[in-house]
């Protein structure tokens, strides 16, 4: 199943998105709210654990994955979904952690008295002819219709068809009733032999680049790396690059970026391949992760969807082909071609988003999220899921860049290298895990953004848990909690980077809010050093801290 996630809504995406969003999401508003586990004794962790066994017993949980754990020896990662007469309940699934036989913690979100009948009236072919009908374009192939239990802000439930198009300026999922046709439920979903040549990137920095010789040049295919990394020219072609996204186009060896001598002076394309390269070393060399999906699926990046030139016939069609980049699922990522040079955003210019590292990292950590928590791209889930891009785009920054203001530096901006301030007051950058209020992003629970507007403030929210990530490494009072929190330091960053990874690949589900999402960090901190250390207490107050309770 693929998640395209977004990077940055540019402002006219974010108001479209806005716009279309019918209906309240999933977990607003019920009147018949989920069952969360997320077991804060032991006597309620051994209730969890019976009931998921009661489930599994009764086909009502179906094991999706079962694998043995790279970070604790001896322990399993078992990831379930829920199911009612055969059909997959949207957002309701669980993870369990075992250790010899005795499991030490569950997280997840079940759907209780779901009653509905799960027969289809209306097939896959008619559903897709009704998303065509309300937008024009018919879904594309890439992804296969999945018939699904949709759980509604009514409380109620509705047997739906789920499907997923590409539109011009965003990529969505639609739910069609099974049984009238209607689109009931939609949201944006749009989420960002061979040789070693010399290069120069967007910045005007040398490296070296891994392709390969082919047809008397050379193209940006990586065989240094066990999966199959490519980066494509898209040539300024939007259609093409929806066509791609969308499945309906499949790319060739020419749409491979090329270059003649091995001297690579086209800066987007240079640092889309090498970043994604370098992100990919990051993963193996820290958690033994292989890739997206942990089994190499391959990885395809999409540079040059637009033109800078182009941007008045392009900018208010393709406002996500700009500024802004995103993950557009099944491994491939697609790289925005920032703003002409008279165009400001914000008061900030835009470079080409490919010469930021902590953005491609941010993309591919989509990637991750899509193959594991698979956290649902709305509301509290969504800010979870952009807030866990933010932190390891910040993490893979500090691996390779050392610490410091101004370009190439490691620090707590996110696209600090390509967004840069062009207008008195502004800020380089879209976001701070520093100081989220700077941006006009929340730093606290209670200041949190509610609505619809943004999939329920997935970019804007994720300043909480941001911060809270923040906090408990550097250290800090918060803004408005005036709470103090004694960091691990940066000397220790490290711990606190497994512990947030550990939570949100292992033992977070698609529902997850922030209150799970702590527990979850909480959880994860025992089990790599120890109830009481100090990675728990660091996390365990900074979570108080941003009002996470």
């Amino acid at each position: 199943m693929t998640r395209p996630r977004s990077f940055a809504l540019a402002a006219c995406a974010a108001a479209a998105a806005a716009a279309l969003l019918r209906l309240e999401p999933v977990s607003a508003q019920s009147t018949r709210e989920p069952r969360v586990l997320a077991a804060r004794s032991l006597t309620e962790l051994r209730a969890h654990d019976d009931r998921v066994t009661r489930m599994m017993r009764g086909g009502d949980l179906r094991v999706r994955e079962r694998r043995a754990d790279k970070v604790m020896s001896g322990r399993v990662i078992e990831r379930a979904d829920q199911f009612h007469q055969g059909v997959r309940v949207f957002g309701g699934d669980v993870a369990r952690q075992i250790a010899a036989s005795q499991t030490v913690s569950v997280f997840g979100t079940l759907y209780d008295d779901i009653g509905i009948d799960t027969n289809p009236v209306i097939d896959e072919p008619l559903a897709r002819a009704a998303i065509e009908a309300r937008t024009g374009l018919a879904p594309g192939r890439s992804r296969a219709g999945e018939l699904v239990i949709l759980p509604l802000a009514s409380g109620g439930y509705a047997l739906t068809w789920r499907l997923r198009v590409a539109v011009d300026a965003d990529i969505r999922e639609y739910f069609v009733d099974a049984t009238s046709g209607a689109v009931i439920f939609e949201y944006s979903d749009l989420q960002s032999q061979n040789a070693v040549g010399r290069a120069t990137g967007v910045l005007g920095d040398s490296k070296k680049i891994s392709t390969q010789s082919a047809s008397g040049g050379f193209n940006l295919t990586d065989g240094l790396r066990p999966p199959s990394i490519r980066t494509y020219d898209m040539k300024g072609n939007p259609e093409r690059t929806f066509s791609v996204v969308n499945g309906f186009t499949t790319l060739a060896a020419a749409d491979l970026a090329a270059d003649s001598d091995n001297l690579w002076l086209d800066g987007a394309v240079v640092d889309a391949h090498v970043y994604t390269g370098l992100t990919y070393d990051y993963y193996f060399r820290k958690y033994a992760r292989r890739g997206l999906n942990d089994a190499n699926i391959s990885m395809r990046m999409l540079v040059h969807p637009v033109n800078l030139s182009d941007f008045g016939r392009y900018g208010s069609l393709y406002p996500t082909l700009f500024a802004n980049a995103f993950y557009a699922g099944g491994g491939y990522m697609v790289l925005g071609e920032g703003l002409p040079s008279n165009v400001t955003s914000n008061g900030r210019s835009w470079n080409r988003v490919a010469g930021a590292l902590d953005i491609v990292a941010h993309e591919i950590t989509h990637g991750v999220t899509d193959y594991t928590s698979d956290l649902i791209y709305l509301n509290e889930s969504g800010a979870l899921n952009e807030s866990f891009s933010d932190i390891m785009g910040t993490a893979v920054e500090f691996y390779y860049q050392a610490p410091g203001d101004g370009l190439q530096k490691a620090d707590y901006l996110c696209g600090e290298d390509i967004v840069r301030a062009a207008a008195p007051g502004a800020t380089n950058g879209i976001r701070s895990l520093a100081d989220p209020n700077a941006y006009g992003h929340p730093d606290h629970y209670s200041r949190r953004v509610l609505g619809s507007s943004d999939n329920g403030g997935v970019h804007t929210n994720s300043g909480i848990s941001n911060h809270a990530f923040y906090l408990a490494i550097e250290g800090g009072t918060n803004r408005v909690s005036r709470l103090t929190v004694q960091g691990v330091g940066a000397g220790n960053r490290e711990q606190i980077e497994r512990v947030f990874y550990r939570a949100f690949t292992q033992l977070m589900t698609a529902n997850s809010t922030f209150a799970v999402a702590r527990m979850a960090t909480i959880q994860a901190a025992r089990d790599l050093y120890g109830a009481g250390s100090n990675p728990e207490r660091a996390i365990t107050e900074a979570w108080t801290a941003v009002g996470v309770n």
